[in-house]
């Protein structure tokens, strides 16, 4: 069975979407699927996210989901019986940490400096959401933390094309979160060929 930390580093750049239409799920799926990129973490910063993720789970069984924004255990739980592989919340808190581990559920909180690694690390975690990357010090902060701690990073927040090779070049970086390749613009738009372009162009380049 392959491990969640296995299928994040196989992948390279996980899409990091907000949604505002429950019938986009198919289509941004299908953008992703047959564009090299079977993988999605849905924010819930939209009304529609849940269900989206429903939908999606629903027609695309293959696809590596997760739930992003994830702020109250009650969020783990909608994202859990919409069907995640997957949790992903933007810092640290050990409430939803221990309740993520109390269902069995992988979760990955953001850090962004030492004390927040070793908190993460005391509760048995070792993949962490480094955010927001580029603002809080971007490759230099990144390689000066994983010199010290024996844990695997996914960067988000600033990372683009221009960049993501100097995060993916660091050995305990697993894989990047991003949302060049998935603009909410394109989805509102119906523009899903534009879209699938961006998300092609993205899988060529870390491949």
């Amino acid at each position: 069975m392959t491990t969640l930390n296995e299928k994040l580093a196989s992948l390279k750049v996980i899409p990091v979407i907000a949604i505002n239409k429950v019938e986009d799920a198919i289509p941004l799926g299908r953008a992703l699927v047959e564009n090299g990129m079977p993988c999605a973490e849905v924010t819930l910063r939209t009304e529609c996210a849940i269900e989206a993720i429903r939908v999606m789970r629903k027609e695309f069984p293959d696809m590596l989901i997760g739930s992003g924004t994830v702020l109250t255990n009650e969020q783990v739980d909608a994202s859990i019986d919409a069907g995640v592989d997957f949790i992903v919340s933007p810092g640290f808190n050990p409430r939803t940490v221990q309740y993520c581990i109390d269902k069995g559920v992988a979760i990955v909180p953001g850090v962004n400096n030492p004390s927040l690694v070793e908190q993460a690390m005391e509760m048995g975690l070792r993949t962490l959401k480094f955010f927001p990357a580029a603002p809080s010090g971007g490759v230099s902060m990144l390689k000066a933390l994983t010199a010290v701690y024996p844990v695997n990073f996914m960067p988000t927040g600033g990372v683009s094309l221009a960049n993501v090779d100097e995060y993916l070049n660091i050995p305990a970086v697993l894989a990047c979160g991003g949302t060049w390749m998935v603009p909410t613009k394109l989805m509102d738009e119906g523009k899903w060929d534009e879209l699938g372009a961006l998300v092609r162009d993205a899988v060529a380049h870390v491949n």
